[in-house]
């Protein structure tokens, strides 16, 4: 009987800011899939709480309350991966924006933008390196943004990490290929979640983005979440360097 390559049974995913909106979906979507999931955020209420709530539904889940932006909470991630004794997918997830025009950004501003996004996940890839090579079939994902692939009008720091992001995968891809690691991204365009509610409350903003997407709507978390979990599975095995865009044809039509 074949193998089935549609699933993640027996696979342990570590995601980064997952206790909202596309880390939630990207964690609730591989638990279901059989893989033992790690939540990880900075506040420990709600990785408790979500873990909780996975576990409740049968699923395998842990987690754990720490800041990936910093070496100490990175550290803090190594030794709860340790704890766990395996990891065989790591999502980077985390990110952050403030979305101004580049002339009105303070430093404190930038700097923050570029830790929150490219820092950590440059310090999570190389933190994991060593569980994601004994794996023995590591599959690393980051999350990107089609800001790194066209001009949003503000937000150029968040631009400039996604892009950045964009060659890390390709580079990666490359250099980790002989210890069995594939590296891809998805890049979404705006998905319903928490970090962007507030920006739609602009309806006339909102219309414009809807008429500008082909599809014509919004993405929702979980279909962002269904091309991070193809990714990561066998069915995909062939596939390394590449960067999806879940952007029903922004990218093609732009603003």
């Amino acid at each position: 009987m074949k193998q089935n390559q549609w699933i993640l049974t027996g696979k342990t995913a570590l995601i980064t800011g997952s206790t909202k909106g596309i880390g939630r979906a990207i964690a609730q979507e591989m638990a279901g899939l059989g893989a033992h999931v790690l939540i990880v955020s900075r506040h420990i209420e709600e990785v408790n709480q979500f873990v909780t709530h996975l576990l409740s539904e049968g699923y395998h889940a842990s987690g754990v309350s720490t800041d990936v932006s910093s070496p100490e909470g990175r550290e803090k991630l190594v030794d709860f991966v340790r704890s766990i004794g395996k990891l065989d997918i790591l999502v980077n997830n985390v990110g952050t924006n403030i979305r101004k025009k580049m002339v009105d950004y303070e430093e404190s501003e930038y700097n923050h933008i570029m830790q929150t996004n490219l820092h950590s996940n440059f310090g999570v890839s190389t933190a994991m390196y060593p569980f994601l090579k004994q794996s023995g079939q590591g599959v690393l994902v980051n999350v990107l943004s089609v800001a790194g692939f066209t001009h949003l009008r503000t937000g150029a720091p968040y631009a400039m990490t996604k892009a950045a992001l964009m060659q890390l995968t390709r580079n990666l891809a490359v250099e980790w290929a002989k210890d069995h690691i594939r590296v891809n991204a998805v890049a979404p365009w705006y998905t319903m979640t928490p970090l962007v509610e507030k920006l739609f409350e602009n309806k006339d903003y909102l219309d414009e983005v809807i008429q500008k997407t082909p599809i014509g709507r919004i993405a929702e978390p979980s279909e962002v979440a269904n091309v991070v979990a193809f990714l990561s599975m066998p069915a995909s095995s062939y596939i390394t360097g590449q960067c999806i865009t879940v952007d029903g044809g922004f990218t093609i039509n732009s603003f």
